[in-house]
């Protein structure tokens, strides 16, 4: 059972979700919070597979919220996805950079919001291709030209293991990385967790940041 903390101020929108969630077998809505501090709370409480967290909510906004969940080792295994109303790479950046695992606009059709809290839930990262070609776009911008500054921890990464995170950081599920690489999608999901766990990441998302800032993906990179 996928346990969800749902984190909005406008009751409505809560109440939207949870009846979208509550039809489904394997998903139970354990909690509700109006802002961030009532979400960490519940979060620290509850230890929700997954916490649905509006980005702007009053006082303690999302993105503060989500960095005290993602950052306190008691709630390890809770998984934050951002919701918004603003499709914008500030956002998704300002989102992924503070420990989310995913990054949804409140108007998602509702089976793309259930695949979004399952695929969170089993530990992948829920970033859509058309927001992390913006993504690279963006991050080639602020650069300006200067060369990026590799982080000394990829020097732990095989050759294939670059190859992979580069493919992750693009992106690509397990099995898409497994037909690119022709691998099959089991030593594929073992080359993502090995680097996971050299990089001390806790979820694909956090491969996708370190990805972008140590320059691994560029514009034009995947095609």
């Amino acid at each position: 059972m996928i346990r969800v903390v749902l984190a909005d101020d406008q009751t409505l929108v809560r109440a939207g979700f949870r009846s979208i969630l509550a039809d489904e077998a394997d998903i139970e809505v354990v909690g509700e919070a109006a802002d961030g501090e009532q979400a960490v709370a519940l979060a620290r409480e509850l230890r929700p597979d997954v916490v649905l967290m509006d980005i702007r909510m009053p006082g303690t906004d999302g993105l503060e919220a989500t960095r005290r969940i993602t950052a306190d080792p008691r709630m390890e295994g809770v998984r934050v996805v951002i919701l918004t109303t603003f499709d914008m790479d500030d956002y998704v950046y300002g989102a992924l950079r503070a420990g989310a695992s995913g990054f949804l606009v409140k108007d998602t059709e509702p089976m793309e919001l259930l695949h979004g809290v399952r695929v969170v839930a089993r530990g992948d990262a829920l970033i859509a291709p058309a927001v992390t070609r913006r993504l690279i776009a963006e991050f080639a911008g602020r650069r300006g030209g200067r060369q990026p500054d590799p982080s000394p921890r990829l020097n732990a990464l095989t050759e294939r293991e670059r190859e992979v995170m580069g493919l992750v950081g693009a992106g690509l599920t397990n099995d898409e990385i497994a037909r690119r690489l022709v691998l099959s999608p089991a030593t594929a999901k073992t080359h993502v967790s090995r680097i996971m766990t050299k990089l001390d990441v806790r979820d694909r998302a956090q491969l996708v940041i370190l990805a972008y800032e140590s320059g691994m993906i560029t514009p034009g990179w995947l095609s």
